[in-house]
């Protein structure tokens, strides 16, 4: 194998991870929006909960992302 070609099976086996934050991501607001299905008076208070969760899903793909970038460009 070439380096190139163990760079890109490495840049494909960091960007793993996206394909569970996607899955979370679905989770996450799926029980989000059942939870305010059930109580609407309690949207205001599971609102900066769901928010974040968000965030912190969203870091893990963004920190997946950077180390893909890395793997490619500088590796």
């Amino acid at each position: 194998m070439s380096d190139d070609s163990v760079r890109l099976l490495a840049t494909a086996l960091a960007l793993l991870p996206l394909v569970a934050v996607a899955l979370a991501l679905g989770k996450i607001f799926v029980a989000w929006l059942e939870g305010v299905a059930r109580n609407p008076s309690a949207s205001e208070k599971m609102q900066p909960v769901g928010y974040l969760a968000f965030a912190l899903t969203e870091a893990v793909a963004l920190f997946a992302l950077i180390v893909a970038f890395i793997i490619m460009f500088v590796g």
